[in-house]
């Protein structure tokens, strides 16, 4: 039975030397988006539940009651009612009309399984709904009768792209990150080597051209694939679209004719003076060893992050300032002792 654990509401904690507080703004965008959510519906589904608890168990009466409380909820793609044991006893209810439903097992569904506590509101985490196939959520209000019993449920059923959201873009984060790679690959770093690509043959011209596509040409984001001897630019001018430079574009220092110039912007966090000495460390990254070694470098000048990803398959992503501050020994030592 789904209530069977409502009046079990034994407090979780967390050691707190085990677990940092989460740092991610990601995060926190995430966290202030649901409690505008539960602000924004919570109390029309505790009104909800009240006025069914007296038609539970009428199919017809139900789904009256939802179809007019659903004039309070215009984002909401359709209500419906549950029994204790999470069978709909309504219809799904939806600003069209009635749509099938009825008699429907949710017991399995990722916002019924949560509920565990005592609180008669819960808010489930997104997921992606069997039907549409589209992120949704959605919201669960235990009915109960006069005597406090649990009759069931009401759920209210959201697609995330239709909710009345702030929708502020969450600050990306600056500090270093580490992401492991294909664990195929890391198993087999011992046995490969580094072969010289064409970018490693002619890397004063392509690091020198690169450099002066950001500092004059506006050239703000760049990935410099080493191994395959390409670089992608996005350029101020035209943002939205990358430009793929192959070999041949990246040692003909005529290409910077093909770009106007263009003031090295105020806004980047990355300083001018900064710039190839980021670069030149990817040489250092790419040549410190034949078998862990730079596979590709990225640079953006406006969030001032560094992106790398070696042989092992491993990745990084650092803030310009603490990726100088390493050296040979520190990369050296980080990918061949832990192979990420």
């Amino acid at each position: 039975m789904i209530l069977r654990h409502l009046n079990d509401s034994t407090p979780q904690t967390v050691d707190s030397l085990d677990m940092k507080p989460p740092k991610e703004t990601l995060q926190e965008s995430i966290a202030h988006q649901r409690e505008s959510l539960v602000s924004l519906l919570q109390e029309p589904l505790r009104r909800l539940a009240a006025a069914c608890a007296a038609a539970w168990g009428d199919r017809e009466k139900l789904n009256a009651l939802l179809k007019e409380a659903l004039k309070e909820l215009p984002y909401c793609k359709h209500l419906y009612a549950l029994d204790a044991n999470a069978i709909q006893i309504s219809d799904n209810v939806s600003h069209e009309g009635l749509l099938e439903g009825f008699g429907r097992n949710r017991a399995k569904r990722p916002y019924m399984r949560p509920i565990t506590t005592s609180t008669d509101f819960f808010l489930s985490d997104a997921y992606i709904s069997l039907r549409e196939r589209r992120p949704s959520l959605t919201a669960t209000q235990i009915v109960r009768n006069a005597s406090g019993e649990a009759l069931g449920f009401i759920g209210a059923y959201f697609g995330l792209r239709d909710l009345p959201l702030t929708r502020e873009l969450y600050e990306e984060p600056r500090y270093w990150r580490q992401i492991k790679g294909d664990p195929s690959i890391r198993g087999t770093v011992f046995h490969q080597t580094r072969s010289d690509s064409e970018m490693d043959q002619h890397l004063d011209t392509v690091l020198g051209v690169v450099a002066e596509l950001m500092l004059y040409h506006g050239v703000f984001h760049v990935i410099l694939h080493f191994s395959s001897s390409r670089a992608v630019v996005w350029v101020m001018e035209d943002p939205y679209r990358y430009r793929l430079l192959d070999i041949e574009a990246l040692i003909d220092p005529d290409i910077c004719l093909a770009y106007p110039r263009t003031p090295y912007p105020t806004g980047a966090l990355v300083p001018l003076e900064q710039v190839r000495g980021v670069l030149e460390a990817f040489r250092t990254l790419r040549l410190m060893d034949e078998m862990f070694y730079l596979r590709s470098g990225t640079l953006n000048i406006f969030n001032g992050l560094v992106g790398l990803t070696f042989s092992c398959d491993g990745s990084h992503y650092i803030p310009y300032d603490e990726f100088l501050r390493k050296d040979h020994d520190f990369w050296t030592g980080i990918t061949s002792n832990k192979g990420e």
